[in-house]
């Protein structure tokens, strides 16, 4: 097996997501959940992530469909599509998961996975986040991580376009 097709099993479907959180539930891991677009991957993801796998045994990102990031940011979006999105996460070592949904939230997905850490990046106070109550219920707990200075998809793009 190429590493190409390696990285690509840790694209999960539906079918395979069960089969994850069966083995990862057997083996006591604690699963950490986080979610976004990742339409534009840069150094401020790359932090993020690498910071909320430290929480945890796996990380399983949630990801936006190509319908859902249309809905959330407009029709000129995702730059990238969801296959690419979903191989590019995946390609992180310290990635564990990649999921798609295609709601504007992941709430359904999150009470599926029920995560012992949900986490979000520093724009969400804890109570802000999409699944909190979930993960709370079930004895998890939900972290707000902070930022890289200097790195944002919006400013990235701006850069890229050469728009404000």
């Amino acid at each position: 097996m190429g590493k190409i097709e390696i990285i690509q099993r840790k694209v999960l479907s539906r079918t395979d997501l069960d089969k994850w959180l069966a083995i990862a539930r057997f083996r006591n891991q604690k699963i950490v959940f986080t979610n976004g677009c990742f339409d534009v991957l840069h150094r401020g993801h790359v932090d993020y992530l690498a910071a909320a796998s430290e929480l945890g045994d796996l990380l399983m990102v949630g990801l936006n469909s190509d319908l859902s990031v249309r809905n959330l940011k407009g029709t000129s979006r995702p730059y990238l599509d969801e296959a690419a999105r979903s191989l590019i996460l995946a390609s992180l070592s310290f990635v564990s998961a990649v999921v798609l949904f295609s709601e504007d939230t992941p709430y359904e997905l999150i009470r599926k996975v029920k995560p012992d850490v949900l986490v979000k990046g520093g724009d969400y106070a804890p109570a802000e986040i999409v699944g909190h109550d979930l993960v709370s219920a079930n004895g998890g707990n939900v972290i707000s991580l902070g930022f890289t200075p200097g790195y944002s998809s919006s400013d990235l793009i701006a850069k890229i376009t050469g728009l404000p």
